[in-house]
């Protein structure tokens, strides 16, 4: 049956302002990480995308990498916006990135605008897109100029290969760095992507600052610590979790100490009648300065659960307060 979006979507959703652009994130966006490779299943991830779509999220992340196998989900992706959303694609934010392992050799890796040109086109071949709307160097490359880099990033924005440009995994001197030759380039930097949640607090220390400073939004990514801000490892490790996996949540993270925190900030979610997933999703937007929350998913349910916690966004300073305690603690 071909799908047909609900008619009401963007009334599920609050939209932010991304930086100093006209454009606008859903308070949510999906990331493509894991989940929809190849060796997924396409009648569950085809659900989730829906569903998704019909409760407003419209920012849907990939990068060249996601797969399993490495190019999978992009190529996944790209099937189901020719065979599904191929009416909606102007009501859609599709992001892609570049800048870790993807094929042999010397010119599949890092930064160079080399690799850089030449991922983006066959993430291109893969989505069976004309464009992406955002363009993300994925981390930063210290072997590369700089310049470099970000004048790749111009050139696919030149040459109407993506909308906007983005960084991610930068530390804020380098971000800044990134941002002045971009402005200098006149392909200024739309949005940077950090790893950023309740456990990892990383971006606090001058990151926001600076992307505030220079007008850039922010979309952090990991923001239930794979999993950990979750109900689920409240009664130690599920069979099939991201922890026996041993990827990248170990079974070495999830100490005692760790769960009585998962447990004490249970607690407050509760009385906030809320999941923690819901209430780490709604700290991290409790700051304006951040435009979008990515979140990862496997199953569609994991979608309706996490836009209505979007319902209550707002801390007391008493909640803040003992949050911070129990983090500290």
């Amino acid at each position: 049956m071909l799908y047909q979006a609900a008619s009401n979507r963007y009334q599920q959703m609050q939209y932010r302002q991304c930086g100093n652009s006209g454009l606008r994130l859903p308070e949510i966006s999906l990331g493509l990480w894991q989940n929809f490779g190849s060796v997924d299943d396409p009648t569950n991830f085809r659900q989730i995308l829906f569903t998704a779509f019909d409760l407003g999220i419209t920012h849907f992340d990939l990068a060249n990498n996601y797969g399993p196998v490495p190019g999978s989900a992009e190529n996944n992706f790209g099937k189901i916006l020719q065979n599904d959303f191929a009416t909606y694609r102007d009501e859609l934010i599709v992001s892609t990135k570049a800048g870790y392992t993807m094929w042999d050799g010397p010119y599949g890796d890092w930064g160079s605008k080399k690799y850089l040109v030449a991922s983006l086109h066959q993430s291109l071949k893969r989505m069976r897109l004309e464009y992406v709307d955002i363009f993300y160097h994925h981390r930063y490359d210290a072997n590369t100029p700089l310049y470099e880099t970000m004048s790749a990033l111009d050139l696919m924005v030149r040459q109407g290969k993506a909308l906007y440009v983005g960084i991610s995994n930068y530390g804020p001197a380098e971000a800044a760095a990134a941002f002045d030759i971009l402005k200098s380039l006149g392909t200024p930097c739309l949005i940077h992507q950090p790893k950023y949640s309740m456990f990892v607090r990383t971006p606090e220390n001058g990151l926001l600052e600076t992307l505030q400073h220079h007008g850039v939004g922010c979309i952090p990514f990991s923001p239930l610590a794979q999993g950990l801000l979750t109900n689920k490892y409240l009664n130690g490790i599920p069979d099939n979790s991201r922890a026996t996996k041993e990827l990248f949540l170990k079974t070495a993270h999830i100490t005692q100490e760790v769960i009585e925190k998962v447990r004490q900030l249970n607690a407050i979610a509760l009385e906030r009648n809320q999941s923690l997933a819901q209430m780490a999703v709604a700290w991290l937007l409790k700051d304006q300065r951040i435009t979008s929350v990515l979140m990862g998913a496997s199953s569609a349910r994991q979608i309706q659960e996490a836009v209505a916690g979007l319902q209550n966004t707002a801390f007391s300073s008493m909640e803040l307060a003992s949050i911070e305690r129990i983090l500290a603690s």
